[in-house]
Formats: C-alpha cells, structure tokens, sequence
C-alpha cells in the first residue's frame, strides 16, 4: 500500500496516510478532521545502492552540452 501525503486546505496541516488503492477510504485532516484535503507531491524515497542520488549515473548523459551534437 502506498504513502501519500496530503495538506489540509482549511488548517493547512500536512500529514501522510496509508492508502489501500481499493479501500475507497475517505481522507480527513487528522488535526482538525477536515474533507477539505489536497494530495501533494511528495520526493520519492527510492535510492539506488551505493549512491547519495536517486537518479541513476549516466540517465542525465544525454542531457549534456558534450553530447557530440553541434
């Protein structure tokens, strides 16, 4: 089950729920019970082994202004 991160739009709490993709739970602030919560985009807690980032070394190579192109 995933983590999402929602903030609530009237206390403007953040917090993080556990969300079964077929539970159909209704998400409430869980400081002031509001309905009134958006999902936020939350960094990804995926790393690769051995390394301090998580995109893998060589996936920006083409993005380089050494790319051999003129």
């Amino acid at each position: 089950m995933p983590i999402y991160e929602y903030v609530c739009k009237d206390c403007k709490a953040h917090f993080e729920v556990l969300v079964s993709l077929t539970s159909g739970k209704t998400i409430k602030c869980e400081k002031c019970s509001s309905l009134d919560v958006k999902k936020t985009v939350s960094a990804s807690s995926f790393r690769m082994a051995g390394s301090g980032s998580s995109i893998p070394s060589g996936a920006l190579s083409g993005c380089s202004s050494k790319s051999g192109f003129s």
